[in-house]
Formats: structure tokens, C-alpha cells, sequence
């Protein structure tokens, strides 16, 4: 473990300063250089090729279960645990991808509003610029739509409206803040 941390900063440090400060000889260092990999390195070695294989041939979306399956499967006798560890040293990692969702239609052929802000969401007085904006919530009765309308001076909410199932049991919807 020292001979491996000498090798990996001795490229900001002089050899002789890591082997003083980590108390390791020189002589040892020049031995761990020099030793030929263990059965169990070559073997990490082939597994690794093996993993990196079937990475790329998965598109990186086999993770460490699936991985291991696959090994066996071509005759190596691996744990997965040995599978994750050598993944995670060589940074090899899952690569998710999701089904893109369209929640917004711009082919329609319906009126498109003027975008009068242009982005400038400053304003010097109340009641001089409004925004609104509309999400959606889930709840146990469905999908609960809410639009909210936004004075962009004093940054408080003016006005907001729910829509579905949940919207009846909501008191005040759509009343007025007089705070503007």
C-alpha cells in the first residue's frame, strides 16, 4: 500500500522524501518495482479485459449484477463483488438513458401570444409586469394542475387557480392576495 501511494506522488515529491516520511527503504521500493504481478493482479487483468469488453459491446448499460452474469456466462468464475470493485477502480460506471417525455407541442397551429417581456424580468413598480407559470402536482386523486400569477416588482404571488380532482378540497383557490 505504501509502495503504491510512493508510486503515485512521486511525480510531486523526490522518492527518497516519500520513502523517509511513509518509513520505507529505498532498497524495498526498487524491490516492489522490480516484482513480477501476482496471481491474483493477472487475474484482475484478464477480468478487467473481459469487463471492458462487454461494457462497450453493452453500450455501458450493464451494471454490476448483469456484468457478473455475463462473465460466468463466457466461463470465468467472478464474484460479484470482485466485479463491482474492479468496475469501480477503473471508473467504469452505467451509462442510464431515458425516454424523452414532449410535454410542450409547438407544431399547433393556434395563436401564439407576443413574448412582450423579452426576458427582462425587472420592474420599477407593482402591477407594472406579471408573470404565470403552471405546474403539476400528483396527489391521490390524480393530477392537480396550478397556475400561479407573479408580480415581478414585489415578487409575491397575486393570484393562483387549481384544476382537478384535489382542486375541490383546497380552500381560497384563486382568490387574490391584497398585497400588491
Amino acid at each position: 500500500m505504501r509502495f503504491r501511494f510512493i508510486e503515485e506522488h512521486c511525480a510531486s515529491f523526490s522518492t527518497n522524501r516519500l520513502c523517509d516520511v511513509l518509513d520505507v527503504s529505498p532498497r524495498g521500493l526498487r524491490a516492489f518495482r522490480s516484482r513480477p504481478a501476482s496471481r491474483r493482479q493477472r487475474s484482475d487483468l484478464v477480468a478487467l479485459a473481459h469487463i471492458k469488453e462487454q461494457s462497450r459491446l453493452s453500450l455501458g448499460s450493464y451494471g454490476r449484477p448483469r456484468m457478473t452474469e455475463e462473465l460466468k456466462e463466457i466461463g470465468l468464475d467472478i464474484g460479484h463483488r470482485r466485479v463491482g470493485r474492479l468496475m469501480r477502480q477503473n471508473g467504469i460506471s452505467v451509462v442510464r438513458t431515458r425516454k424523452h417525455k414532449a410535454t410542450t407541442d409547438s407544431s399547433h397551429k393556434f395563436n401564439i401570444a407576443p413574448n412582450l417581456l423579452d426576458r427582462d424580468f425587472a420592474a420599477d413598480a407593482p402591477n407594472q409586469k406579471w408573470a404565470g407559470d403552471i405546474t403539476y402536482i400528483w396527489t391521490r386523486e390524480g393530477w392537480l394542475y396550478l397556475a400561479v400569477i407573479l408580480d415581478l416588482h414585489s415578487r409575491r404571488i397575486i393570484g393562483w387557480a387549481p384544476l382537478g380532482h384535489a382542486a375541490q378540497t383546497l380552500p381560497g383557490s384563486g382568490q387574490q392576495s391584497d398585497e400588491t
